[in-house]
């Protein structure tokens, strides 16, 4: 008699740039971009409130070029390059009032970061940071996140481009994945909530979004006759965006991370520069763990760095591989490994310069804030570069 196979079904959302939690996150972020392209050692910690034609920054700025950010300038760039355009919809680039509360950082944290020497530079904050990836798709992310923003991607490329000019930014989705013994079988439910303008809102238009749907995700080979699409199921999405719901910076961390499928520390990170570790040691630590599974030491790799604020070197490691790591390679050897600093420095100076987090190139911390932080080629810390160390010292 053969063994039944073990089925589960695990779900992934995403959210569009012009959800109110996105945009806020990436103004936050464009606010980040122009704070380092005036002074490299800026030091950022940026948040941003949005509700009905209202935008609020809080937070604090230490930057040696301060008066020359026009935030508000920045603010209703961001908000025009979403499309956020119609004064009918009460949140308008136009005509929304801006509020800037933004001041300079602590001295009390400003000790613990700022060393003589910027090799010791200690950690901009304590907690613990995740990075996980595995093998299961080329991006070494899971399928329920990377279909689900690719999803809305789509949509807001056909939106940008005018070819359905009756879409409007704010969109959610959703993709209930079936497993079977560890492996992605087939896509059971997509659910898409998306905007639209008063003509929009019937069943033809909803029609032609689940067409789309399918027709996009059909060609990840895991939809079926039987996979479900739920379109706008409340049966009416026109009032959205900021004047629909508010929004803050850093309320989308799942989104942002692995949809759920690997532990978060709880920290955000857009508005946020290198020297806050919620954001950098997450980006590294996900370098180390794609890097580690695309050596083959795991199928699956989940990395937990934990830092004492002011304090250079990590105070913990912990790996899990979930029981996929390959004869002879153990989690308490990969500990060992991250630990050694031989291959991947944790050090908040060491990780920053490797990836080149101050000095962005061909990128943008703007670029992040939707759609994932992960999985995306133009991302230094998605590169591929550290494989044949890892087979030498685990002798794979």
């Amino acid at each position: 008699m053969k063994n039944s196979k073990h089925t589960h079904i695990f779900t992934s959302e995403s959210v569009s740039e012009g959800h109110p939690d996105k945009v806020a996150d990436r103004i936050s972020d464009a606010i980040l971009d122009q704070c380092l392209k005036l002074d490299k050692s800026a030091h950022v910690a940026c948040e941003t409130a949005v509700g009905p034609n209202v935008v609020v920054n809080l937070g604090e700025i230490t930057c040696d070029k301060f008066k020359k950010l026009n935030v508000e300038k920045i603010v209703r760039r961001v908000v025009s390059d979403i499309g956020y355009d119609r004064s009918d919809e009460n949140f308008d680039f136009k005509t929304l009032r801006h509020y800037n509360f933004l001041h300079g950082q602590s001295p009390d944290i400003a000790q613990g970061v700022n060393r003589k020497s910027k090799k010791k530079q200690g950690a901009g904050d304590q907690g613990m940071m995740f990075g996980y990836a595995t093998n299961e798709t080329p991006s070494f992310l899971p399928v329920s996140i990377v279909y689900s923003h690719e999803l809305l991607k789509m949509f807001a490329g056909l939106r940008h481009s005018g070819k359905l000019p009756w879409l409007r930014p704010d969109a959610k989705s959703q993709l209930s994945v079936v497993y079977e013994d560890k492996k992605p079988v087939r896509i059971d439910t997509v659910v898409l909530s998306h905007q639209t303008t008063e003509e929009g809102a019937d069943k033809k238009h909803y029609a032609i979004l689940e067409k789309l749907s399918r027709e996009f995700l059909s060609k990840t080979g895991l939809v079926d006759k039987d996979t479900k699409f739920l379109i706008n199921p409340t049966g009416k999405f026109v009032i959205g965006g900021p004047c629909g719901d508010s929004g803050l910076t850093g309320r989308k961390i799942i989104v942002d991370t692995y949809g759920g499928m690997a532990a978060h520390g709880g920290g955000a990170f857009s508005g946020k520069d290198p020297s806050k570790v919620d954001r950098s040691a997450a980006y590294y630590a996900r370098y180390a763990a794609k890097n580690i599974v695309a050596a083959g030491a795991a199928d699956r790799c989940q990395i937990q760095v934990a830092y004492a604020i002011g304090v250079d070197r990590p105070v913990s490691f912990c790996v899990k591989t979930f029981g996929t790591a390959k004869p002879g390679v153990t989690n308490a050897k990969l500990e060992k490994m991250l630990a050694s600093g031989k291959i991947f420095d944790f050090r908040p100076y060491e990780l920053i310069k490797d990836l080149k987090l101050l000095k962005p190139h061909g990128w943008r911390y703007e670029e992040t804030a939707a759609y994932g932080h992960f999985g995306r080629d133009k991302f230094p810390w998605e590169k591929l570069d550290k494989v044949a160390k890892i087979k030498k010292a685990l002798k794979i």
